[in-house]
């Protein structure tokens, strides 16, 4: 007998499986006290230096007890979360999760299936959660889509199948040395930055991106940019995509989706919406109007885990030409060979459809949300972040020490505090030491922008917890923690 043949076989499935049930029952218990309590606790902590060195420790040679490690997660790790779970966290456009969401991806990890080829239910789970997406984008039936990890790769897999379907220019099998003439993206200087990091990464340089200017309520200005169309083709140049924003990140502005898709139409542009923030704001009786365009749009993409509230990370790429999106992405190797029975028949592989080959079952969390919620409550819950936004500018208008800084749009409200005889560079510091100290001291967390030049507080809300008497709450500790450090000039 071999030396190798006396080494007992080994596994990582714990060795008492009652002491592993008790920790899952733990941790869960802990997970429901903490978001039942979260409103009592501050928004955001400062990491101790004693954490971070902790976090910087080498790898351990040797394991030790699972409850060892779980309570080395509350200690370290938990208590010092991003706060995007709290109701008053608006520094950016993210989603709270929530309890049920955060259930299925326990469920979706202990299945543990690759989402991307064979006969099994994630396949189908994953399927219908994009026919509901279709649905509430009101895409036709047989448009194509796919579930990625959110709104910048959403974003790339769309480009990357306006860039293939350029003319007959065969980009996908000769390269970019086919294109006849420089390729060229147009969107507006208030885009969101994936555009302009999806144009490098599809070899059409920054160059390639023509970024247009807005107007007053920084909205992509459709007369400049059919000027800059017309230039472009008198000078032999190549363009051949728009795209237009649902909901900017900074100020929420919507662009003219009905003039852009006009000028596609023209032009023969491919119109690709970046609704990664707004477009579900299309259930809002409000924003209807202004986001129906949409649905006539040549791609979308979208994030779930904004405005579906669902934990990170989920979002999607709707493309209306479904043979363009899969003749974009289909490759079949011989080992990822279809049969029609048997595990490795079923449904089209999904990475017939996008980058990865490699997908976890995100799709579950999505299904389970809709399931407990449906269209109507999701489409309450986002009127009311919509509301709250509202309430808040009223709130800024009606005080003198408070200045709106950009018209509101969707959830986003962006303004300032002001005193008489403060210079601009005075007024910054002033915000900029407000904001600070709201997030230092776990009141709220907002994030900062600039718009035309001047320091702004930015409140971008995508909170499923956020009540009215939040924002007052807000209003009242800028006012104060504004006053606290003026006294002290």
């Amino acid at each position: 007998m071999s030396q190798m043949e006396t080494i007992p076989d080994q596994n990582l499935d714990p060795k008492d499986w009652e002491s592993m049930r008790q920790l899952g029952h733990q941790m869960v218990d802990d997970l429901i006290d903490y978001w039942k309590g979260i409103r009592e606790e501050k928004t955001w902590k400062p990491i101790p230096e004693e954490v971070k060195t902790f976090l910087d420790s080498p790898l351990p040679e040797q394991g030790k007890d699972a409850q060892e490690v779980y309570e080395e997660f509350k200690q370290y790790i938990f208590p010092y979360n991003k706060g995007n779970v709290h109701p008053r966290f608006f520094a950016w456009i993210q989603g709270t999760g929530t309890p049920l969401g955060s259930f299925a991806d326990l469920l979706a990890s202990g299945m543990n299936p690759n989402t991307a080829i064979g006969e099994h239910a994630a396949m189908y789970v994953d399927r219908q959660v994009v026919n509901w997406c279709k649905e509430l984008m009101n895409f036709p039936s047989e448009a194509s889509g796919i579930l990625v990890s959110g709104g910048s790769m959403a974003n790339i897999t769309a480009l990357t199948v306006a860039r293939n379907s350029v003319g007959e220019e065969k980009i996908r099998q000769k390269g970019l040395k086919a294109a006849s003439a420089q390729l060229l993206i147009y969107c507006s200087v208030e885009t969101h930055s994936c555009v302009l990091k999806a144009a490098e990464i599809l070899g059409l340089g920054s160059e390639g991106v023509r970024k247009i200017q807005v107007n007053d309520r920084f909205q992509l200005d459709s007369t400049a940019l059919r000027t800059q169309i017309k230039l472009d083709l008198q000078t032999g140049l190549l363009p051949f995509c728009i795209v237009g924003t649902a909901g900017t990140v900074n100020t929420g502005a919507i662009d003219p989706m009905e003039e852009l898709l006009e000028i596609s139409k023209e032009y023969g542009l491919w119109f690709h919406v970046d609704g990664a923030y707004g477009a579900l704001a299309k259930l809002d009786p409000i924003y209807a109007d202004a986001l129906r365009a949409i649905e006539a749009a040549d791609s979308l993409a979208f994030d779930l885990h904004k405005w579906l509230y669902v934990p990170y990370e989920v979002g999607c790429t709707l493309i209306r030409d479904a043979k363009k999106h899969r003749d974009s992405f289909a490759i079949a190797p011989n080992y990822l060979l279809q049969e029609q029975r048997g595990l490795s028949g079923g449904l089209d592989s999904i990475n017939n459809f996008g980058f990865e080959l490699s997908r976890g079952f995100k799709a579950l969390k999505v299904w389970m949300s809709l399931k407990e919620h449906g269209r109507a409550k999701y489409a309450a819950m986002i009127a009311q972040n919509n509301r709250h936004a509202a309430y808040l500018a009223e709130l800024v208008v009606q005080h003198p020490n408070l200045e709106l800084m950009a018209p509101l749009s969707m959830s986003i409200t962006c303004f300032r505090m002001v005193y008489p005889g403060m210079a601009e560079e005075e007024l910054r510091e002033l915000n900029r030491e407000i904001l600070l100290r709201l997030q230092e001291e776990g009141i709220a967390s907002p994030s900062s922008t600039s718009l035309n030049g001047k320091y702004t507080l930015r409140v971008a809300n995508t909170n499923q917890r956020t009540r009215r008497e939040d924002m007052e709450l807000l209003v009242r500790e800028v006012l104060r923690l504004g006053k606290q450090i003026i006294s002290t000039l």
